[in-house]
């Protein structure tokens, strides 16, 4: 469908070589988006990129580390002056530790959102202003339905996802005008790179996630694609400031 074609748009992915990101970046470019992989580890995001451009999709990958916004700021640059625009951003790059409230250390709080709120920040700021210039654009960012409620073990990382989809919030109020549109994720448990390994070890975390969905599995990363094409198409124009929660159910209780 029209409203579905993203034909000729420049989109960023950050975290975009494995998983959710990655199998975002593979759907924005099936719908005709030229895709721009952002990762910490250049030769998982040139892999990544060389994976979608088999696929006869157009994808470059750019070294960065979301945690520095002077590595950001090399990103645009570099976006743009390879594309000249920057028409969608997805902020995907996250990470996760578990473990009881009262363990957590300084460095472990600060790790979690250096990533997930302080870097995703900076790559909305970066990015805006640039779509500011151009009066559109639209940005997706990757929240977590423990944005809502709250599941054990998971605390400074829902606290990080919580602050993610306010953020989104803020960004949609003072942005309207320029016809941005801020919206976000919120996927529900997933089985992702950063998890398999956990849940291996962890089989009843495992189990209780899945119990607490009332579609009876975790998530696949390609759940999250349809979301993503709508909110970085014109079939969203309308649509800022929200969390759209992609997540089984598992909120609804």
């Amino acid at each position: 469908m029209e409203f579905f074609d993203l034909t000729g748009k420049i989109a960023i992915v950050t975290g975009g070589n494995q998983s959710i990101g990655f199998a975002i970046a593979r759907g924005l470019g099936i719908a005709g988006a030229s895709v721009v992989i952002a990762n910490r580890r250049i030769s998982e995001g040139q892999k990544a990129a060389q994976t979608l451009k088999n696929e006869g999709l157009e994808a470059v990958a750019v070294q960065t580390d979301v945690g520095s916004k002077s590595s950001v700021t090399n990103l645009v640059s570099t976006v743009l002056s390879k594309f000249s625009q920057i028409d969608i951003l997805v902020n995907n790059a996250g990470v996760i530790l578990r473990g009881p409230v009262e363990d957590y250390s300084e460095e472990e709080w600060n790790y979690i959102f250096d990533i997930n709120l302080r870097g995703l920040f900076f790559c909305c700021q970066l990015v805006g202003k640039e779509m500011i210039k151009r009066k559109k654009g639209k940005i997706i960012n990757i929240s977590s339905n423990v944005s809502e409620v709250i599941q054990p073990g998971r605390s400074i990382y829902a606290v990080s996802k919580a602050g993610v989809s306010h953020l989104t919030r803020a960004l949609a109020l003072e942005w309207a005008k320029h016809n941005i549109n801020v919206n976000a994720i919120g996927p529900g448990p997933t089985i992702t790179e950063l998890n398999k390994v956990y849940f291996k070890e962890n089989p009843q975390d495992l189990k209780e996630r899945i119990d607490s969905i009332p579609m009876g599995r975790m998530g696949d990363p390609a759940d999250h694609v349809g979301a993503a094409v709508f909110l970085a198409s014109e079939a969203s124009n309308f649509i800022t400031g929200q969390t759209l929660l992609v997540d089984g159910g598992s909120t609804i209780w």
